[in-house]
């Protein structure tokens, strides 16, 4: 496929893969049958469409709008975003997933506020300087506050042109995303960039899924090859799969009357930044009987305050990109607290206040259920 430059957006080479009757099916369908109704459309608000486009990165839109609407709640303007503490954008996005979206989204706007004024470009090249926006994102959150020419990329994407252009190759090769970069960048159309945009959104999302997708009602059928050879199911190509490597670790649900101890966790790794429990790694000599020595749990504790019991919990596990991890939980109840926390970046935290906590969700979970009958959480 010849080389297409991306100044702007499609910019004057002419590509092969140019072909205006594809966006204007895509326009067509889009405009009678796509989504008109979500939160974040039928505004110019930059600022909206842009945290839209982040909650949205790897998230479903179900489970996305309400974390949207609380954002907007708590965070009506870039501005009131980039002057909230971290630990308050953190707790708002507790539960979303894929953390490190939230510290750049906070970053993000304080930049935005600090260095343009509060106005996102409307260049995509410049927005993709900025934290947690890619060349993807960035095009969309142009198109839809400016109308910019620019194309997408997502993984829904990636799936229709995948279909539709029979690419029997995994996209994430880079020289097979290059190609679709391409492709992306000939096949926009002249005018109605962002119903063309939507619409390519919505035809993943609605239509061309991962699984049993809606051949029947997609408008591009006629020309699609997976459908035309069944091979729907085959296409995308899967990313070739390794074995997931499993971690095991310990926590600790530490307990002086109405508190339980937190500790905030780095802010590079998983759960970054966000509150979590006193972790301890699984040796090997745990694994075989699957307790924590007494001894070390003594030693953990003993700065702490002076154990009254000791309760082994449910074991959970939760998955994570590249690795799933097994928690084996206790809870330690503390008949005696001593005067201060020993280390820093731990917190007594009121169990009243878990609700809003920060919290991974698993994490979050396991408290909430600990504690409910406590009538302590409102």
């Amino acid at each position: 496929m010849p080389e297409t430059k991306r100044g702007s957006a499609a910019g004057d080479a002419v590509n092969h893969a140019a072909d205006a009757d594809f966006s204007q099916a895509v326009i067509a369908w889009q405009e009678q049958h796509g989504r008109h109704a979500l939160p974040w459309q039928n505004t110019r608000d930059a600022y909206r469409v842009w945290l839209s486009e982040i909650m949205l990165q790897q998230t479903q839109v179900a489970a996305v709008i309400p974390y949207y609407q609380r954002f907007l709640q708590s965070f009506p303007t870039v501005e009131s975003l980039a002057a909230a503490p971290a630990e308050q954008v953190m707790a708002h996005w507790s539960g979303l997933g894929y953390y490190s979206r939230a510290r750049n989204l906070h970053r993000c706007a304080q930049i935005v506020v600090a260095e343009y004024g509060g106005r996102f470009s409307a260049d995509p090249a410049v927005l993709e300087t900025l934290p947690g926006i890619g060349r993807s994102t960035a095009a969309a959150i142009s198109a839809f506050s400016y109308g910019t020419r620019a194309a997408i990329l997502d993984g829904n994407v990636k799936r229709v042109f995948a279909r539709v252009f029979g690419i029997d190759r995994f996209p994430g090769e880079k020289a097979v995303e290059n190609a679709m970069w391409e492709r992306a960048v000939a096949l926009l159309p002249e005018t109605d960039v962002e119903a063309y945009t939507q619409g390519l959104m919505d035809l993943g999302a609605t239509l061309c899924t991962r699984s049993k997708p809606s051949c029947s009602r997609c408008p591009l059928a006629y020309r699609c090859v997976a459908y035309a050879t069944g091979r729907t199911n085959e296409l995308p190509v899967r990313k070739p799969k390794k074995a997931v490597p499993e971690r095991h670790a310990h926590m600790l649900v530490i307990v002086h009357e109405d508190a339980v101890l937190l500790e905030q966790r780095p802010v590079l790794g998983i759960w970054g930044g966000l509150l979590s429990l006193p972790e301890f790694p699984v040796t090997s000599s745990d694994l075989d009987d699957g307790l924590m020595p007494k001894a070390e749990i003594d030693r953990v504790v003993q700065p702490l305050g002076k154990i009254d019991a000791v309760t082994r919990l449910g074991s959970f596990s939760h998955g994570f990109t590249h690795f799933k991890l097994h928690v084996r939980p206790y809870r330690i109840d503390l008949v005696r607290r001593a005067q201060r926390v020993a280390d820093d970046g731990q917190v007594w935290y009121p169990v009243s206040d878990l609700v809003d906590a920060p919290l991974p969700a698993p994490v979050k979970k396991l408290l909430l259920s600990l504690f409910a009958t406590r009538d302590l959480l409102s």
